[in-house]
């Protein structure tokens, strides 16, 4: 096997809460051989419970108080599935997951936290903004801003808490802070005699001087009875109005958990032993809010999380080593630093307590050391090593098309074999990217075939992203797709690691073939080094005449029309080193998802003149290729669509492994002064499952640019026209 890993067992996570967060990290720091991890969790960023009253607050920003669990994934390698567990079903092994297929593991752990415990009061559910699942905060809040930004003038709007905890609190108290310019009003009602149940005095009593202190209106023995449209109903008569309802009660469990058949709690959290497993299922372990050590039951607080993280560790470990596990002892007690709104926090822990600028400070200095942890990750894995015989990349190859053999040397290859083999090789500068089948009847059959090195780590996405590529080559001849085959390369692995792997592969590849009719009618698998996944696609013409598109055609005064964004290159190239935000890494995957078959149907109905898709070679390769010998082109720059955060990475000197030869090609451009050299990079950078480069004559360019933004593609731009080229000049592309 040449000493590549061979993958045995699969311990997935479920949920990026901070047990999991820490466990993944000192996981990675000591790799078990022939474990894959996944992790799945509903978003790219995690955040930290500690500092989201300071994000409120507007002394934080979001990078700041949230972990980038996708670049935490990439440094540990680790897949991250971004999804949402919905149900497990343990004699199976089996976790089901919303809107994609399920996925198998051989352990797993679950720290997905709690969510609010909204349906014990009548309409909390239907008029109640929840605060819980934290992971949503930050939106909602921001929903909340732009709801009071687009208040008329003079109007004051009630915003409501109901809680009396420390995060009910702690959030009443940032919204004061973050809206004390504004015509609010602040009102907390709190079902219990006092807030901060659990507290000593003094904390307690420097929390309620700071609600004074920042105009919030306190009511205690306050329990709401019932929630209507803009009103509050308390138990005892009394009547209150809101425009906004906060809700911070006790917090609930995830239905799913007890469905499952594990034990459960009395409120349906998961239990769990010492060493936080499953008091049913050795298999199963919990962490966090989620779960509940009945031996030691504690309130719901991250400080427990974060304490459980070692230990969680350790028994993941273990369980797989077969080895003894650790027993976990919760401390009794905890330190609880409270935010107080203006940079003064509480501090409490039994009999002491302080409050005051200091303790916030202390307080800051904590949250960020902790953040530290997921900004500045070890060195310590390996990037692969890509021999030292000749001239080596200085940055691992990149996946996707950005793994593509350049342009010249693959035209040079074929123009030497068609001396050959001159029947069996199109004659220079023909090929296209779809080539008829011989022999296919009255009803002319073209073919393609793409393969994608592994680009993501999620195998569901990956199979989506390569079938959607391939029929890209297809759409961009204005073809539908009849059948395709495979022809997939998996990691070594055991036959259950190759079985799951190859279900999650190909599910999604049939999601894409499923949604326009193609066939996948077979294909090949083995095994290799690292994954490769392809596919031959057929397909016969979409316009009823039997016309196809072609690359080849374009007239001088046609307008250039790109359909999706550019992008995808520089943002992996960044990804793999760590550099990239998850959410602009998951915008790109979305950006790939979106298929070329309309956008071609579209050029047809409006008489595009040529078309192909802009991939491996990147635009201003793609674009040469259109444009033949006798034609030129006029691009600008600054009306290129990118692809969040492309443009940042470009400029700090990020390109993809396959940039450099795709960048040969600038010898073919005439530069306007003004060109601003970081941004010209991108008409190099390679795409995957990029979109639709459309030339069209002049008249039909704006009704077809508002069609494409109609249907679909947000990001479609007109970028330039088709000049004459100047005979005897080898320029054939102006950048202004």
């Amino acid at each position: 096997m040449l000493g590549a890993p061979a993958f045995g067992k699969d311990l997935v996570f479920v949920g990026g809460g901070h047990s999991h967060a820490l466990a993944l990290r000192m996981l990675a720091m000591r790799p078990l051989a022939g474990l894959r991890i996944t992790l799945v969790s509903p978003a790219s960023h995690t955040p930290y419970s500690g500092m989201l009253p300071g994000l409120v607050a507007g002394h934080y920003s979001f990078e700041q108080t949230h972990i980038d669990l996708a670049r935490l994934c990439q440094w540990a390698g680790v897949r991250f599935i971004a999804g949402e567990a919905t149900a497990i079903d343990p004699q199976a092994r089996r976790l089901a997951l919303a809107d994609r297929p399920d996925i198998e593991y051989d352990l797993v752990s679950i720290d997905i936290g709690s969510q609010p415990e909204l349906d014990s009061v009548p309409g909390a559910r239907a008029h109640a903004v929840p605060v819980k699942p934290v992971a949503g905060l930050w939106q909602r809040w921001h929903d909340l801003l732009g709801r009071l930004a687009a208040l008329p003038t003079g109007t004051r709007h009630r915003i409501a808490l109901v809680g009396g905890g420390a995060g009910s609190v702690e959030l009443a108290l940032a919204m004061a802070h973050r809206l004390a310019s504004e015509p609010v009003n602040i009102e907390l009602w709190c079902g219990a005699p006092q807030i901060l149940q659990g507290y000593n005095a003094r904390a307690r009593g420097a929390a309620m001087a700071a609600l004074a202190r920042h105009g919030v209106a306190l009511t205690v023995d306050a329990r709401v009875a019932r929630v209507e449209a803009g009103r509050l109903l308390l138990d005892d008569g009394r009547e209150a109005a809101f425009d906004e309802l906060f809700w911070c009660t006790g917090a609930a469990a995830a239905p799913w958990i007890a469905a499952s058949g594990l034990p459960v709690d009395e409120r349906g959290f998961l239990a769990v032993t010492d060493s936080l497993q499953s008091t049913a299922d050795a298999r199963v372990f919990g962490a966090g809010d989620i779960a509940t050590q009945l031996n030691h039951p504690r309130p719901k607080a991250g400080v427990y999380a974060v304490r459980q993280a070692p230990v969680l560790a350790h028994n993941l470990r273990a369980a797989l080593l077969g080895k003894p596990l650790r027993q976990h002892r919760p401390q009794q007690r905890f330190l609880s630093l409270v935010s107080l709104g203006d940079r003064q926090a509480a501090a409490d822990k039994g009999p002491f307590s302080a409050s005051g600028h200091w303790v916030w400070r202390w307080k800051d200095s904590i949250d960020r050391q902790f953040m530290a942890r997921f900004e500045t990750l070890p060195a310590h894995m390996p990037r692969g090593d890509w021999g030292n015989v000749g001239d080596q990349p200085a940055q691992a190859p990149c996946g996707g098309c950005g793994a593509k053999v350049g342009a010249d040397p693959l035209a040079r290859a074929l123009a030497e074999l068609a001396r050959s083999f001159p029947g069996s090789c199109p004659p220079a500068g023909t090929a296209d990217d779809t080539a008829p089948v011989p022999g296919s009847g009255t009803t002319p059959v073209v073919q393609s075939l793409d393969m994608l090195r592994g680009l993501v780590a999620d195998p569901w996405l990956m199979g989506r992203i390569a079938a959607n590529h391939a029929l890209s080559d297809l759409y961009a001849s204005a073809a539908r797709p009849l059948s395709a085959l495979a022809a997939i390369t998996l990691p070594f692995a055991s036959p259950p690691i190759l079985q799951r792997e190859l279900q999650q592969l190909l599910a999604g590849a049939l999601r894409e073939f499923a949604r326009v009719g193609c066939l996948l009618a077979g294909g090949h698998s083995m095994q290799g080094q690292e994954l490769n996944i392809g596919f031959v696609v057929n397909g016969v013409a979409m316009a009823s005449d039997g016309r196809f598109l072609a690359k080849r055609g374009l007239a001088v005064g046609d307008q250039l029309i790109l359909a999706k964004p550019l992008g995808t290159g520089v943002l992996f190239a960044a990804h793999m080193q760590l550099a990239a935000d998850g959410r602009d890494i998951g915008a790109a995957i979305d950006s790939m998802l979106v298929s070329n078959r309309l956008a071609a149907e579209l050029a047809l109905a409006h008489g595009a003149s040529a078309v192909t898709d802009v991939t491996g070679f990147g635009l201003l390769g793609h674009l040469l290729e259109m444009l033949g010998q006798d034609r030129g082109a006029r691009l600008r720059l600054a009306d290129l669509p990118l692809l969040e955060g492309a443009e940042r990475h470009l400029c700090e000197g990020v390109r993809s492994s396959m940039h450099p030869a795709n960048a040969e090609a600038r010898a073919n451009l005439v530069l306007a002064d003004s060109v601003d050299e970081s941004l010209l990079q991108i008409i190099f950078d390679p795409q995957t499952s990029g979109g639709l480069l459309l030339g069209v004559p002049r008249e039909r360019a704006a009704k077809l640019l508002d069609a494409l933004l109609a249907n679909g593609y947000p990001g479609a731009r007109v970028i330039g026209e088709v000049i004459a080229k100047d005979a005897a000049a080898p320029e054939a592309v102006t950048i202004c």
